[in-house]
């Protein structure tokens, strides 16, 4: 059993974590044009390196839900033969269990630096420039994908897309591409696709069943049917 899961700002959002954009079309309170692309990084740095600074400081206040640990405990059983992808670039996933998280739109707790290309762990703030341990310039900046970027690790999504038996989403809007064109992908592979959702997402008729509800009940409950499914 080959099984992908993608994650979105709707699980996160039930441990306190703002979504991606709010009904207003702000984004914490920020147009996305001024805080998530490489433009406004050239623009206003530091507006943007604050913006990344305090969401990296927030983490500290929120906890993994019942759907990030339900996910953890499915990797334990499923091993390899499950891809956990998020969008989102907290590390909730990480402290719910789950050992190997493919981040697609990066994460807060890594830099990367435009000198040498690297990335690092980072925990601290950016606005003050800290120099690169790895070639010593001052050019880190936060290792997120912003709008006009390509997402991390795409050959192996589609590849494990392309030969899973399952496709699963949860917490996502279905708006936001390549990930909204996942479930296009897997479906025509042969994979069965379930939604699990808040509300129906705008791909929701790609999905062979949906699920509507919070995440910290519909993805344990499902969790529950898999691993119940392999010892029945």
């Amino acid at each position: 059993m080959s099984v992908v899961v993608l994650t979105g700002a709707g699980i996160s959002a039930e441990s306190g974590v703002p979504t991606f954009r709010d009904a207003d079309g702000l984004w914490e309170g920020h147009h996305v044009e001024d805080v998530a692309t490489p433009e406004a990084y050239e623009l206003a740095p530091s507006r943007v390196l604050r913006f990344y600074d305090e969401r990296r400081s927030a983490l500290a206040g929120v906890e993994p839900n019942a759907a990030h640990l339900a996910l953890a405990r499915l990797e334990e059983a499923l091993g390899d033969d499950l891809l956990l992808v998020t969008q989102n670039i907290d590390d909730l996933h990480e402290r719910a269990g789950s050992r190997h998280v493919v981040h697609m739109h990066g994460e807060l707790l890594s830099a990367l630096c435009r000198a040498c290309e690297g990335r690092v762990r980072w925990e601290r703030e950016l606005l003050d420039h800290p120099p690169c341990p790895g070639c010593g310039h001052a050019e880190l900046r936060p290792d997120v994908v912003w709008f006009g970027e390509i997402p991390y690790q795409m050959d192996l999504i589609l590849e494990r897309l392309g030969r899973a038996d399952t496709f699963v989403s949860v917490g996502t809007s279905g708006a936001v591409y390549p990930a909204a064109g996942f479930v296009q992908h897997a479906r025509r592979n042969g994979a069965r696709t379930l939604e699990l959702n808040l509300v129906p997402s705008e791909g929701s008729m790609w999905f062979h069943d949906s699920r509507h509800g919070l995440a910290g009940e519909l993805v344990p409950a499902w969790v529950d049917e898999v691993l119940g499914a392999r010892t029945g």
